[in-house]
């Protein structure tokens, strides 16, 4: 994740910090921040964030992210657990990605 100003809660979300839910969740609105709004969708079991997410993601890691989280949401466990081991892999230091995976077990 390239880090932004808007990508501080979600750097703190994924640290541990219990405000950061709280700020991410808010901040969902109005963000253009494909992490704010993946976490977000995560955090709140909503879709319109992905929706807004799959439009503005234009990486391979972005959009990688999106169906990952959209797996996640759907409760679609060995397509989540297939798309988040090859994101990791490809993408080691992707923070929010291993998150996701922490809150799927």
């Amino acid at each position: 994740m390239t880090y932004l100003p808007e990508s501080a809660p979600v750097l703190r979300l994924v640290g541990g910090d219990p405000t950061a839910e709280a700020e991410v969740v808010d901040a969902l609105a109005t963000s253009t921040s494909i992490g704010v709004l993946v976490a977000g969708a995560v955090l709140t079991g909503q879709r319109a964030p992905l929706t807004r997410a799959t439009g503005l993601a234009t990486t391979a890691r972005d959009r990688q992210l999106v169906a990952l989280a959209q797996a996640h949401l759907d409760g679609a466990a060995d397509l989540f657990d297939a798309l988040v081991r090859d994101h990791l892999a490809s993408y080691p230091d992707h923070l929010l990605a291993a998150w996701i995976a922490t809150q799927a077990h």
